[in-house]
């Protein structure tokens, strides 16, 4: 899996098509998204006292499309202290207006100006980190039981797909297994998302940690595990060979948990109504009185709809961490 995403050849890092050309997200869905955010930003630059430098930081960038959303929808005071970096492994997409360099390791092409490239998250943020169906890519081994009730890694042959069972799980596997996934059969083994999640919390010094993603919790893990590929925005065998996208649901209770620190965790669905998203119809009186608003007004409550569907992204999971401010009792700030 490390190899298909992330390898010279892989998915992410081959830096010919975008992330876009082959899942939606709740970023390419809708710039709602972008400003619910925005919401959330506002919100937390606020309980942090309008610090000299606000960052926001977008692990698993894709192509930039949040930042660069987020960029033009800032507020001018929040605008001129914003620090916006996407981490991404692949290069920076081409832009039409020079920008700064490039870390050495940050690949080729230019970024958008205004937003900083690099393929490790930074430290000492003061700010905003969020990760958007990052922590579902972050590589993770998988286990099933063999005819004599042993628990073994599963292997993918690179080239056709085949699987067979390798080595036996080693102590790590099992202990994560037994207090996260208890459940006997095949099982997505999540420490390495764990693991990613609680360091990059950890780079948080005030402010927020955000991840959004899709996944389950300890009494409902699904019994054939998740894993899967896309590609070209349909759903393929998981081929580790650098032709699609090989994702798995978020083991979310227990990456909430690797952090140590106080969580709140909601459906997007949830979250994104706090925020201001409800996908209400516009009235029908404006169509009469204002035909063009009317009409743009129902395509974004077809786009909100879009968002907080809850059999759709609307099901996805928000986990929110707080670091140096109060938030007890607050539904995201």
């Amino acid at each position: 899996m490390t190899a298909g995403l992330y390898g010279p050849a892989g998915f992410f890092t081959r830096g010919t098509t975008g992330p876009s050309q082959h899942f939606r997200t709740s970023v390419h869905a809708s710039p709602l998204f972008a400003g619910a955010l925005l919401k959330l930003v506002t919100r937390l630059d606020a309980a942090l006292g309008h610090p000299a430098v606000f960052e926001i930081v977008d692990v698993g960038a894709g192509r930039g499309e949040l930042l660069s959303t987020l960029r033009q929808l800032l507020p001018e005071d929040l605008a001129s202290r914003a620090r916006l970096t996407a981490v991404e492994l692949a290069p920076p997409p081409a832009a039409s207006a020079p920008a700064a360099p490039a870390p050495a390791d940050g690949g080729g092409g230019r970024a958008e100006p205004g937003i900083r490239w690099r393929r490790d998250i930074p430290g000492d943020i003061v700010g905003l980190l969020i990760a958007t169906e990052w922590l579902d890519n972050v590589p993770l081994d998988v286990v099933d039981v063999d005819d004599n009730g042993r628990l073994r890694k599963v292997l993918v042959d690179p080239g056709s797909g085949a699987e067979s069972l390798g080595g036996a799980a080693d102590a790590a596997d099992l202990f994560w297994l037994s207090r996260w996934w208890p459940r006997p059969g095949r099982a997505e083994i999540g420490w390495s998302r764990d693991a990613a999640w609680a360091d990059a919390v950890g780079q948080v010094r005030r402010g927020g940690a955000l991840a959004v993603d899709y996944g389950h919790f300890r009494d409902a893990r699904p019994t054939h595990g998740t894993l899967t590929g896309f590609r070209a925005g349909r759903q393929v065998l998981p081929v580790p060979d650098g032709s699609c996208d090989v994702t798995a649901h978020v083991a979310m209770d227990a990456v909430a948990v690797a952090a140590g620190i106080p969580y709140q965790m909601s459906t997007q669905r949830e979250a994104l109504k706090a925020l201001g998203i409800d996908g209400a119809r516009p009235p029908l009186d404006l169509a009469r009185s204002d035909p063009a608003g009317y009409v743009r007004a129902l395509a974004a409550a077809g786009a909100a709809a879009e968002l907080i569907e809850p059999a759709g992204l609307g099901g996805h999971w928000w986990l929110l961490h707080t670091v140096g401010i109060d938030a007890r009792g607050s539904m995201l700030l």
